[in-house]
C-alpha cells in the first residue's frame, strides 16, 4: 500500500501531536512492511524530518500554507488532489483539526482528545466551533478513527456519536531507548548547568495554557507548600507559551515565592531526559488529556509522578502515580509534601512508574496503525 501522511500540525515539532507522528514514523522506518509512504511536510519542518531521509517520500508543501486557516483550506483542496496524483491507496490524517471531507481515497484520522467538549474555555471562540462542530461533520467523512485511549474512544461515540466499530484504539508509545534510568547525578549535574537549577524541584513538562493545564491552581499549592516548609524546593515550569500564558506568567509574578519558579519555555526533545531523571517530582494536575505523555515518559525515566486522573491518565497511568484532584489546590499541595519528605513513597512510585511504561512502545503502536492501513484497503 502507498500511505499519505499530513504532518502539517505538528507547529514545529512544540506540541504533543508533533511527539506521537515523530515516534509513529520512526517505527514505521525501523519495521518491514509492504506499504511505502508520503509525508507532506511544510517547507521549514524539513529539518526535522532528516531522520527518514531515504525511507520514505517527503511531498514538500510551500510555507504559505502554514496559518491556520490557510493549512485548513489547503487540507481540503490541494492535498486530495495530490493524494489522487500520487495514487495513495489511503491517506491519514493524525490529528482532527485536520480531516478532509473528500471521499476519493479511504481515509482515517487521529483523534488524541475531544478536550473542547471537557474544558470551557480551553480554546478561542473559533476554535471551540471548530473543535465541537465542524470536526464533528469531518468525522463522520473518514473511513476509520483511531483514538489514542479508550477515554477518547468513548469520547468520540458520545459527543460525535460515531459507530465503535469505526473506531480502533492504538495507544501512544514510548522511546525507551531515549526516555530510560541513567545517573541521576550526572542528569542534575547538566541540568544545573544549562537551566541553573541547583536545587531540589518539582518539575511540569507543558504548554503554558490556561486554563486547561491547570497551572494556576499548581503555583497556588507550590505557594502553600513552600509556606508550610520553608524549604528551599523549585517549581520548574517547561514549555511554550499558548493560549492564556499572560495569566500564568502573571501569578508568577504575584507569587510570595517567584524566585523560586522558573519557566524554561520550550524544552528541546534530546533535553528532556535529563530533565527528567533531574527532577524530584513530575507533576502533572491537567484538568483533561486524551493521553499524557510527558508524565509517562517521566516515569520511564525513574521519576515519581503527581498526577491528575482526568481524561485518560488515570487509564494511562494506572496505580503508577499519586492522585491528586486537579482543582483542589489543598489536594495538590498536600502530595506535594509528601513527595518531598517521604522518600519510601518517592521509591514506590518510581519502581511501579517503570513497570508501567512497559505497557507502551511505538513499536507496538506502529503494528496496530498498519492493521489499520490493511482494513481500510479491504
Amino acid at each position: 500500500m502507498r500511505i499519505g501522511i499530513s504532518t502539517s500540525v505538528i507547529q514545529r515539532g512544540h506540541t504533543g501531536v508533533a511527539q506521537h507522528v515523530f515516534g509513529l514514523l520512526r517505527a514505521f522506518a525501523s519495521q518491514p512492511s509492504s506499504h511505502s509512504f508520503s509525508l507532506f511536510v511544510l517547507e521549514e519542518d524539513l529539518g526535522l524530518f532528516e531522520f527518514l531521509k531515504g525511507a520514505m517520500e517527503l511531498v514538500v508543501v510551500p510555507e504559505k500554507f502554514r496559518p491556520a486557516t490557510s493549512n485548513i483550506l489547503w487540507h481540503q483542496t490541494h492535498l486530495p488532489r495530490l493524494a489522487r496524483r500520487l495514487r495513495l491507496d489511503a491517506l491519514h490524517i493524525p490529528s482532527y483539526r485536520r480531516m478532509v471531507w473528500s471521499r476519493g481515497i479511504p481515509s482515517v484520522a487521529t483523534i488524541h482528545d475531544l478536550a473542547p467538549f471537557h474544558v470551557q474555555n480551553k480554546y478561542d471562540w473559533k476554535r471551540m466551533f471548530y473543535g465541537r462542530v465542524v470536526a464533528r461533520l469531518l468525522a463522520a467523512r473518514q473511513d476509520h478513527i483511531i483514538a489514542i485511549s479508550r477515554n477518547t474512544a468513548q469520547d468520540i461515540q458520545k459527543f460525535f456519536r460515531l459507530p465503535r466499530e469505526r473506531i480502533t484504539v492504538v495507544y501512544n508509545g514510548i522511546d525507551h531507548d531515549r526516555f530510560s534510568p541513567g545517573s541521576d547525578e550526572a542528569s542534575r549535574s547538566a541540568v544545573a548547568e544549562k537551566y541553573k537549577l541547583p536545587r531540589p524541584f518539582f518539575l511540569y513538562v507543558a504548554r503554558l495554557e490556561h486554563p486547561g493545564k491547570n497551572h494556576i491552581r499548581l503555583i497556588s499549592a507550590f505557594e502553600e507548600f513552600k509556606a508550610a516548609t520553608h524549604s528551599d524546593w523549585l517549581l520548574v515550569l517547561g514549555g511554550s507559551d499558548w493560549h492564556g500564558a499572560e495569566s500564568i506568567h502573571n501569578a508568577i509574578q504575584k507569587s510570595p515565592f517567584s524566585a523560586d519558579i522558573r519557566c524554561l519555555g520550550f524544552v528541546p526533545d534530546q533535553h528532556l531526559p535529563d530533565l527528567y531523571r533531574a527532577a524530584s517530582v513530575f507533576v502533572y494536575p491537567s484538568l483533561y488529556e486524551g493521553f499524557g505523555l510527558p508524565p509517562l515518559e517521566a516515569m520511564a525515566c525513574g521519576c515519581p509522578v503527581v498526577a491528575s486522573s482526568r481524561g485518560s491518565l488515570g487509564e494511562v497511568l494506572g496505580e503508577a502515580a499519586a492522585i491528586v484532584e486537579p482543582e483542589d489546590m489543598h489536594s495538590i499541595a498536600r502530595e506535594l509534601y509528601i513527595l518531598a519528605t517521604d522518600v519510601a513513597r518517592r521509591n514506590q512510585l518510581r519502581a511501579a512508574g517503570l513497570a508501567q511504561t512497559q505497557k507502551f512502545s511505538w513499536n507496538r503502536a506502529a503494528v496496530e496503525t498498519n492493521r489499520v492501513y490493511e482494513q481500510l484497503a479491504r
